[in-house]
């Protein structure tokens, strides 16, 4: 005859402590679903509510209410599987009190080899807190060993990581800790550069008064009007060289927009320099002038 005795344990365990962990397993599943489904909420509130401002950047209260949640959420979901994974194991029968020596043990040579995962967390920390950047920011991140720095636009920020998406499309994930310094393009306002080089051979004064048309003419239309803070100003010649010299025409502008105004203040020169006479070097005059920033 069959032993009943393991089977009618195993079936007490299963209505006991089985279904216990099936219930704490659903439940960090279902409140996990709820912190990523109130993330979504808030940030979509936030998205809508800039829409409806009507302005055409992010305020810097958005963006750091946008980080705040996604952050949030991150370290409501690191508590959410840690206090499971503790429930589910005493109630697996692991003594938990038992491993309190052990685990400092593990802690401490854990910590030598996890310092970099501390020190991003607590870059990410003061990232947030001091509000360097937000979601929707355009930055300029420099990393040690990089042969140049990434520049995006922020598109996920939490304690450890920030995920910024470049011109190419390309996602680069960078850990906070390895972030050695952060240009805002984005916050307040920028300023729009364009140093356009010269032939020599041409009059200053000519390239300078057909620069300030430019300016002038920009301001004065609504489409680039909206994106300017100030008419843009003729700075002079900002260097000579044997062949050529750069005139340099500066704008201050909405923040983040200061690419948009370059693109399009350099199609303006490069036809207007046509009409005037004023000739570009050769290299430079299928494209138009460069040099925004």
């Amino acid at each position: 005859m069959l032993n009943q005795t393991p089977l009618t344990g195993l079936a007490h365990w299963a209505r006991g402590d089985g279904l216990e962990i099936v219930l704490l397993v659903t439940g960090a599943v279902l409140l996990t679903r709820l912190v990523t489904w109130l993330r979504e909420k808030i940030t979509h509130r936030i998205d809508a509510t800039a829409r409806e401002t009507d302005s055409l950047v992010r305020s810097e209260a958005a963006k750091h209410r946008h980080a705040l949640a996604q952050v949030f959420t991150w370290a409501a979901l690191v508590i959410i599987y840690c206090a499971t994974a503790v429930a589910v194991a005493v109630r697996i029968g692991i003594p938990i009190t038992s491993l309190v020596a052990p685990a400092t043990v593990a802690a401490v040579a854990l910590g030598f080899g996890a310092q970099r995962v501390v020190q991003d967390i607590l870059a990410g920390f003061f990232i947030i807190a001091e509000r360097q950047y937000g979601f929707g920011d355009l930055i300029r991140v420099s990393v040690p060993n990089s042969p140049q720095p990434a520049t995006g636009t922020v598109e996920d920020v939490t304690l450890r990581v920030t995920s910024i998406r470049t011109a190419d499309g390309e996602l680069v994930i960078t850990p906070n800790g390895q972030i050695t310094q952060v240009t805002n393009l984005s916050r307040d306002w920028a300023r729009a550069v364009v140093d356009v080089p010269v032939p020599t051979a041409m009059d200053v004064n000519q390239v300078s008064d057909a620069l300030r048309v430019i300016g002038d003419q920009a301001y004065q239309e609504p489409d680039l009007r909206r994106l300017l803070l100030d008419p843009p100003a003729v700075m002079g010649v900002q260097s000579i060289d044997v062949d050529e010299f750069q005139v340099r025409l500066v704008a201050r502008t909405l923040p983040g927009k200061q690419f948009d105004v370059g693109r399009i203040r350099r199609a303006r020169i490069a036809a207007v320099f046509r009409n005037e006479g004023i000739h570009l070097p050769s290299d430079l005059e299928a494209a138009g002038p460069s040099g925004d920033s």
